[in-house]
């Protein structure tokens, strides 16, 4: 069965196995998203989840961040949401499918607070999950089959929650079948007008595979067939393909990306581009009468106008980060686009709902064919009194061909957890991750119960 192949592969998988790059790239992925997880504290949904939290008993074995405990697939569904609300954490790009493999720390590092797994498990772990997500990804893409890519990512939470609970080799299997069998997930979470669940679907599976890791623990059995089966992920959903687990490494964390600015992935590049286009020429947003937008087909249809909705209609957080008009028309009004671009007086201000009109986003089959290895985009921006300017872009600062350095995750990091944590904690935070081999997860936990509120 192909579900005791991942099994063993998972079952087997040990820090030793990791190149001094792999875990070097874990570790910036892990600050990089306790930066988004801090910065996004006081984030409406992710509190609404914490309501409920504090409503319902539980285990209070691991920790939210922020302080106070509860069960470990509550306390992943609430530190995966903090990791995701932002939609700022990394990305894995395949051609068929685009997923934020960093969605599956919460779950981790909440099943390994109840062991007390060492730092050296916990990236084996997340290396795993890492692994599991990315490969489905490349070869069981499920985006256009009308799926959404969390629905790969129930069988990567599933694994690395069984690493992280050390659990044995039949009950990780029955973890993963149980994770798989249950969460398949409708891509209208990112179509038409988006919702709170655009950020909290992942977190959802964080708390179902966890919860299916936790039921494999007491021995509940899951279909065995799960990929192959009557009825199972390939006769169902993804069609047959072949994943060797005895053959696959931990190495898939090498080929992630990570975002520069607080917007959808695929806008990466082309926000980089309008910024050092506006720098260069120096017009302003009175100026343009047009702004033309070429780029590959995956970006076109997500983010662009395709097949996944009109984006020029802008009301919530949730569409302002999928629209590419918006998000380049933010980038070209303020210089930048963070958090603060997606405040409900910031999206409903007249002079952005004004430029959003004049972007037009057509995809390009050149562009199309160059991606996933590159990003390419080509922005031109037509002035009022005539004149034109513009600029081709292939990749953008934290793409795979121009990785970010710990020296900017860092600053990233400051920026994000400023507001929530004095400047102590944020460098004992950044030099425990930097050192996570000679610490434990309850250690860094112990460090995040500190994060506190503004208000």
């Amino acid at each position: 069965m192909i579900v005791h192949d991942l099994a063993k592969f998972v079952h087997n998988a040990t820090y030793n196995d990791l190149s001094d790059e792999a875990v070097n790239q874990l570790k910036i992925r892990l600050l990089d998203s306790l930066g988004t997880a801090i910065g996004a504290v006081e984030g409406p949904p992710v509190q609404s989840i914490r309501r409920m939290i504090d409503d319902l008993d539980g285990a209070k074995s691991s920790t939210l961040i922020g302080g106070e405990k509860t069960s470990p697939d509550r306390a992943a569904l609430y530190n995966s949401g903090l990791v995701r609300y932002l939609d700022f954490n990394d990305s894995y790009l395949a051609k068929g499918e685009t997923c934020h493999p960093s969605d599956n720390i919460g779950s981790i590092l909440a099943a390994g607070e109840t062991t007390n797994l060492s730092g050296k498990d916990f990236l084996a772990a997340l290396a795993v999950a890492y692994q599991v997500q990315c490969r489905l990804s490349d070869e069981a893409p499920v985006r256009d089959k009308g799926f959404d890519h969390t629905t790969q990512g129930s069988y990567a939470v599933a694994a690395g929650v069984s690493k992280a609970l050390g659990l044995e080799e039949k009950q990780t299997a029955n973890a993963i079948a149980i994770a798989g069998t249950a969460l398949n997930a409708l891509r209208v979470t990112r179509t038409g007008a988006l919702s709170n669940w655009k950020g909290l679907a992942y977190p959802h599976t964080a708390f179902g595979g966890t919860h299916a890791a936790l039921l494999a623990k007491y021995d509940i059995t899951g279909p065995p067939a799960v990929f192959e089966g009557n009825k199972g992920f390939m006769d169902s959903i993804a069609g047959e393909f072949t994943i060797d687990w005895s053959n696959e490494n931990l190495e898939r964390v090498t080929d992630t990306i990570i975002k520069k600015y607080n917007a959808e992935i695929h806008s990466q590049s082309s926000i980089e581009g309008i910024i050092e286009l506006k720098n260069k020429h120096g017009f302003s947003a009175e100026d343009v009468e047009k702004v033309e937008i070429e780029i590959f087909d995956v970006a076109y249809h997500i983010i662009g106008g395709g097949e996944e909705g009109d984006k020029t209609i802008v009301r919530t957080k949730e569409e302002a980060d999928h629209s590419l008009q918006y998000m380049v028309s933010a980038a070209l009004l303020d210089g930048q686009v963070m958090p603060e671009q997606y405040e409900k007086d910031r999206i409903e201000a007249d002079d952005i709902q004004t430029l959003l009109q004049k972007v037009q986003v057509t995809p390009s089959e050149t562009y199309s064919n160059r991606f996933p290895d590159e990003m390419p985009t080509k922005l031109t921006v037509h002035l009022t009194n005539g004149e034109h300017h513009s600029i081709e872009k292939s990749d953008y600062e934290g793409f795979h061909t121009r990785p970010m350095s710990w020296d900017t995750i860092i600053q990233k990091f400051e920026g994000l957890a400023e507001p929530y944590t004095s400047k102590d904690l944020r460098d004992q935070i950044v030099k425990t991750t930097q050192n996570l081999e000679q610490h434990s997860v309850s250690e860094l936990m112990e460090l995040l119960t500190k994060v506190k509120l503004e208000s």
